[in-house]
C-alpha cells in the first residue's frame, strides 16, 4: 500500500478513449510538460503520479491511461475500483472516436462507482485544417451525459492542465459538500454536481 505522507487526499482518475487520441501524449504533457511524436500505443493499463495543490491540500492524482485497441476494449473492474473521476478523451480530427464515446460511456456505466465525475476531452484541438467533429456536437454529448466539455492540445500544450485541475477541483468539492473527512481510491462517493455551469466548454486557440 502506498505510503500516504505529505499529501491530503489520493484521487485515482481513468483516461479512456479510443487507441491514437492522445490520451499518452495527455498524461505526459500533464505529469512530465513533455511531448513525444513516437509514443507506441498503450497495451493493457499503465499509470503515472502526480501530486498538486488546491485551497491549500496536497491532492495525490493517481492517474490510469487505459489501452483503447478493441482486443484491450472490456477493461476489467479492477481498474474502475475506486476511481472517483474519468476523462473521456476523443480525437477532434477523427470522427470515428468521437461516435465511440457512447461506447465508452456505456462501459462507465456498467463499471464504475456510481456518481463519478467525468469530463469529455476533444483533444489534438491544434489540427483545426483537419478537424471532423464540432464543438456544438461535442457540447451536446457532454450536456445530454452530465460531463463538462475541454479541447485540449497536448502538442500545443493547451488546456491540458486546466482540464486535470478541473476534475481534481470538482472531486474536492465533492467531499468538502459532503462532510468526508478522508478520502481513499476504494471509497465510494455519491453524485453531486458542482453548481453552476461556468467552464462548462473551453475552445482551443486559433493559430
Amino acid at each position: 500500500m502506498m505510503d500516504k505522507s505529505g499529501f491530503d487526499y489520493l484521487f485515482k482518475l481513468l483516461l479512456m478513449g479510443d487507441s491514437g487520441v492522445g490520451k499518452s501524449s495527455l498524461l505526459f504533457r500533464f505529469s512530465d510538460d513533455a511531448f513525444t511524436n513516437n509514443y507506441i500505443s498503450t497495451t493493457g493499463i499503465d499509470f503515472k503520479i502526480k501530486t498538486i495543490e488546491l485551497d491549500g491540500r496536497r491532492v495525490k492524482l493517481q492517474i490510469w491511461d487505459t489501452a483503447g485497441q478493441e482486443r484491450f476494449r472490456t477493461i476489467t473492474k479492477s481498474y474502475y475500483r475506486g476511481a472517483m473521476g474519468i476523462m473521456l478523451v476523443y480525437d477532434i480530427t477523427s470522427k470515428r472516436t468521437f461516435e465511440n464515446v457512447t461506447n465508452w460511456l456505456q462501459e462507465i456505466r456498467e463499471h464504475a462507482t456510481e456518481g463519478v465525475e467525468k469530463i469529455l476531452i476533444g483533444n489534438k484541438c491544434e489540427m483545426e485544417n483537419s478537424r471532423q467533429v464540432s464543438q456544438e456536437e461535442a457540447k451536446a454529448i457532454a450536456q445530454e451525459n452530465d460531463m463538462l466539455f475541454f479541447e485540449t492540445s497536448a502538442k500545443a500544450n493547451f488546456n491540458v492542465e486546466e482540464a486535470f485541475q478541473y476534475l481534481a477541483r470538482v472531486i474536492l468539492n465533492k467531499i468538502h459538500n459532503q462532510g468526508v473527512p478522508q478520502l481513499s481510491p476504494d471509497r465510494n462517493q455519491v453524485n453531486l454536481r458542482e453548481a453552476g455551469s461556468k467552464g462548462n466548454s473551453r475552445s482551443c486557440c486559433s493559430r
